[in-house]
């Protein structure tokens, strides 16, 4: 395993381009790789993750099974003077067999906190729906609920008001509280399927994707290793194409 860290030239009008469309960038980190990443089955597969930083700094995180080559992005969206030091690649492997039981670090994941209802115009028995939590109380709370099988506890804190709701009572805060709609790509843009028509002959478009990116930062435990290492590769919730679903650690203070 892999975490590569990449840093945008946001000066550069492609690099506002990919950071403009989840799809695009996409499209991008899969291109780091000769063959194309698995995204089914039982090995780990590819994540990625957009954080910024002060000054306008803007940096893609990659884990991955195998090696990335960046030099596509760092041609089009970086510095290509850097060549191979535009971006680093650190062993990911090293530091997940480091870690131990009831460990305790710091931890930052953008994920996509989604729950399934049923509206009272529905019909009964009529399927369930996803829909995104937008409030932070209840981002946290769909972290809460997942931390179990996902192998960690998120740390306690004394809350200052006793009468708090129950997730201000956790060390994690969430921030980047994005909604988000791009378009995605027709079968023949991608090549993967045959395109639909419309009425008058010509490709139908397909349907815009929407989601909710939530980053919680907080401090965590680890309560069932083989859990959390597979969390730290295969991620966590939903729209894993799309920038969600990395966790990284970092000391603990």
């Amino acid at each position: 395993m892999y975490l590569t860290r990449f840093r945008f030239n946001t000066a550069r009008s492609e690099a506002r381009r990919l950071l403009g469309s989840p799809q695009r960038l996409h499209g991008a980190v899969n291109m780091a790789f000769p063959d194309p990443p698995a995204r089914e089955g039982d090995a780990p597969r590819v994540l990625w993750r957009l954080d910024r930083a002060p000054a306008g700094r803007i940096d893609l995180f990659i884990s991955s099974p195998s090696r990335p080559d960046l030099t596509h992005l760092a041609e089009q969206a970086g510095w290509p003077s850097l060549g191979g030091e535009g971006w680093r690649t650190f062993d990911y492997g090293a530091f997940l067999d480091a870690l131990r039981q009831d460990d305790v670090w710091a931890f930052r994941l953008t994920a996509n906190p989604v729950h399934h209802i049923r509206r009272d115009t529905d019909a009964p028995g009529a399927p369930t729906k996803r829909a995104a939590h937008v409030t932070p109380r209840h981002q946290i709370g769909w972290l809460l609920k997942h931390q179990e099988r996902a192998g960690f506890a998120v740390l306690g804190r004394p809350a200052a008001d006793e009468s708090a709701p129950a997730e201000m009572h956790y060390d994690v805060m969430v921030h980047d509280r994005t909604p988000m709609q791009f378009g995605k790509p027709s079968g023949a843009e991608t090549g993967t399927s045959r395109p639909g028509r419309s009425r008058d002959g010509r490709a139908a478009k397909a349907p815009d994707v929407r989601l909710t990116r939530a980053t919680f930062d907080g401090r965590l435990r680890i309560t069932d290793l083989a859990a959390f290492r597979r969390t730290l590769t295969h991620g966590l919730g939903k729209a894993k194409a799309y920038g969600c679903g990395l966790m990284t650690l970092a000391p603990a203070r």
